[in-house]
């Protein structure tokens, strides 16, 4: 099928952020307690700590509204990154074991640091998400044609379920399985506010790199040789995007835990919308992650009222099929642009 293109890629990015407005407002209101939507206003502008409706707004809504909106954003500009620098359609951060790793290091990190602060855990997050990123890449290195999609999607998870198999052996030892299950969940009603606040100097850092590499990701997804042939600096470009997706997943797992299958489909969808430019895919790939989520996550909240569902499952619905649907239309072939 050929992609579908908008002319005007302006048109998308205006558009996105009225439809992602709707849809937080409608993510704070709609929800397993009823709540006025005047009630809703007084929670935000004239908060009363007494009011036990303007806590659940206040203190439990808009963090997961919003934090339902950051992770998405973040993991789809990750999968969108990685995609682009490995040439990899099936590349993205949970297959790969990027999120695996991150899981491993603040299971860890719980077990035998316990209590230590917010900023501690999410700098445990980045150091489980790099470790993770370099074993797989340097396996897939090892192994002749280790790089082609399919053979690094298998090792990629391959090696996210041994390092969370490892997460959940440590867990049910230690018996903090309990205490650490936030994570195998993702359970975005459960975001900490002020987790919040501390992961955004992190992710506005690999926010700053994945749009200032935007333009040389183009040429990277066209291949090594180009690239190179065409002046860029190889190794530098891939540093920095390596260095951007583990910022992003770093903190989109601290805040949430493990949510798989964002970053594989949102890459697709945007580069299906707007072409292989990556200085337009990128942020679109934010846009469009982030709304994904964010309506994920209202629909986990009905699937199987009045219970809720983790969101780890709705986006797995969506993503194995999409994910085998990928291996059956493309084989082995590298990635080369729009899907």
């Amino acid at each position: 099928m050929r992609p579908l293109r908008l002319k005007m890629p302006t048109i998308f990015i205006t558009v996105a952020p009225v439809t992602i407005l709707l849809s937080l407002i409608c993510s704070i209101i709609f929800g397993s307690k009823s709540i006025a939507v005047n009630v809703i206003w007084d929670a935000i502008f004239h908060f009363d700590s007494l009011n036990i409706d303007h806590q659940i707004v206040r203190f439990s809504r808009i963090p997961r509204a919003i934090g339902a909106l950051l992770i998405g954003g973040f993991l789809a500009i990750s999968g969108s990154i990685m995609q682009g620098m490995t040439r990899n359609y099936l590349a993205s951060p949970s297959i790969m074991g990027v999120s695996d790793g991150s899981v491993l290091m603040i299971t860890c990190c719980m077990i035998f640091f316990p209590g230590l602060p917010n900023l501690t855990m999410v700098l445990f997050s980045l150091i489980g998400s790099s470790l993770a990123a370099v074993i797989v890449y340097l396996l897939a290195s090892s192994i002749p044609d280790g790089m082609r999609p399919v053979k690094m999607a298998i090792i990629g998870t391959i090696i996210g379920a041994f390092l969370s198999s490892i997460s959940t052996a440590l867990a049910t030892y230690f018996q903090t399985s309990q205490n650490i299950s936030f994570w195998y969940n993702a359970r975005i009603d459960q975001i900490n506010p002020e987790l919040l606040k501390t992961i955004l100097p992190f992710a506005f850092i690999g926010m700053v790199i994945a749009f200032g590499i935007s333009k040389q990701m183009t040429l990277l997804s066209l291949g090594r040789d180009v690239a190179i042939g065409l002046g860029q600096n190889d190794l530098l470009v891939k540093s920095l995007a390596i260095l951007s997706v583990v910022l992003l997943t770093g903190c989109a797992v601290a805040m949430a835990g493990n949510i798989g299958f964002v970053g594989l489909i949102i890459p697709h969808i945007s580069r299906f919308l707007i072409g292989v430019e990556y200085s337009w895919t990128i942020p679109c790939a934010g846009l469009i992650g982030g709304l994904f989520l964010v309506i994920a996550d209202m629909v986990s909240r009905f699937m199987n009222y009045p219970f809720e569902t983790p969101i780890s499952v709705v986006t797995a619905t969506i993503g194995v099929p999409f994910f085998l649907y990928l291996i059956k239309k493309r084989g082995g072939s590298p990635h080369a642009g729009a899907s």
